[in-house]
């Protein structure tokens, strides 16, 4: 017995909703995690007068997977997000220039 193109479009649309509502639950625990980013690159800021690079990529990257996220959930993209596809690559910062750790030297002693 063959599923007439109707009942499969159905199908589809029920599977789709059932992404949705998991992608939902994974939006709110991004969502809490970019507040808890924003509050650490502030104090960050506030103590070394400059921002992170590692929490401006972590950022950039959490707030693509977000829009990925809502791309999806309003139709506007069939792609599913990670860990369907690829993680979003953080951007080149548009704002301050991040602050930078150098690497410590090398404490190994000299023959």
């Amino acid at each position: 017995m063959s599923a007439t193109p109707e009942h499969s479009q159905r199908e589809s649309l029920l599977l789709r909703v059932l992404w949705m509502l998991v992608f939902l639950l994974v939006w709110q625990l991004a969502e809490v995690l970019l507040g808890a980013l924003v509050l650490v690159q502030l104090i960050y800021r506030l103590i070394y007068g400059a921002p992170s690079a590692s929490v401006m990529n972590l950022g950039d990257s959490l707030s693509q997977y977000l829009a990925q996220i809502g791309r999806f959930g309003t139709f506007h993209s069939e792609q599913k997000p990670w860990p369907f596809a690829d993680w979003p690559s953080p951007r080149a910062p548009e704002g301050e220039a991040p602050h930078v750790v150098q690497a410590a030297p090398d404490q190994a002693p000299k023959p």
